[in-house]
């Protein structure tokens, strides 16, 4: 029987309109209801995550940061692994010279560049320019998302972070595919931190000891539940550590084909209440 339920939030929880539908609520209770522990497993920082389930009556335990932090349903700090201080402004500097756009998550802000968003739009302006064809709804749907999460600090570079802040999870993003990829080869092999996707635009870093299926491993340990007794379900590849963590593997029917094969089942996508077909089942 399955006792523990790790749910990824964006592309999976959310629909397209970055909402968690009526059916997929009403699937979480359920399974609360039934004895299943409902987490939230996501990038996003537990703030954001703690706003988005204001006045749905769920309060659920969430792994953030892909990892690196994990908080109980009362907000209280469970287990956290931040970044070395002087690796995450190494990362910073090198995201500023090249003029990224980047959110670095904290316990208290999500911190980015006053500027970063006027980067992205150039970024936007310029692909659009040169490639007529690709859909400006889409991209300005990317940029939305990145802006509507709650917590952010403006600030004018990494210099700027509270020195005292414990910095757990550094995104970039942007549109411009040669410079992600530039990136990404430049932190791959970079020693004490890991590096995932999570969206077509974006990159993210941790310390090499965070990822969501560690963070799954010990909550199993806390709630004295065999991995055999977990589910997890996603779309992205920074999922994938979870997926491969639980006993039972599902992938929502918009997951990237990495995902999908590693499943056991393919449920719907995000606008087809893919969360709630999998609760069901279980």
């Amino acid at each position: 029987m399955t006792k523990i339920a790790a749910i990824d939030l964006d592309g999976t929880l959310l629909n397209s309109k970055n909402e968690i539908s009526p059916e997929n609520l009403h699937a979480m209770k359920a399974a609360a209801k039934r004895g299943i522990e409902v987490i939230i497993a996501t990038g996003r920082a537990h703030f954001d995550v703690q706003a988005i389930f204001k006045n749905t009556g769920i309060n659920p335990w969430i792994i953030a940061a892909n990892g690196a932090t994990i908080h109980d349903p009362d907000g209280l700090l469970f287990h956290s692994v931040p970044i070395r201080r002087d690796e995450a402004i190494e990362v910073m500097k090198w995201l500023e010279t090249r003029e990224f756009y980047y959110e670095v998550f904290s316990s208290e802000a999500i911190y980015t560049p006053q500027k970063g968003r006027e980067l992205l739009q150039i970024e936007m302006d310029r692909l659009a320019s040169s490639n007529p064809e690709i859909s400006q709804d889409g991209l300005k749907l990317a940029a939305y998302k990145q802006f509507s999460q709650t917590g952010f600090q403006f600030i004018d570079s990494c210099s700027s972070i509270p020195a005292d802040a414990e910095l757990y999870n550094i995104l970039a993003f942007s549109f411009n595919e040669e410079k992600r990829l530039t990136g990404w080869e430049q932190f791959k092999d970079h020693p004490g931190l890991t590096i995932v996707t999570s969206a077509n635009h974006n990159f993210e870093l941790e310390h090499e000891d965070d990822s969501k299926g560690i963070a799954l491993k010990k909550l199993a340990e806390k709630f004295g539940v065999s991995l055999e007794e977990t589910a997890a379900i996603g779309d992205s590849m920074n999922d994938e550590s979870m997926i491969q963590a639980a006993g039972k593997k599902f992938a929502m029917g918009n997951a990237r084909e990495e995902i999908k094969i590693q499943s056991d089942a393919i449920m719907g996508s995000n606008d087809e209440h893919g969360v709630a077909q999998m609760l069901n089942r279980l």
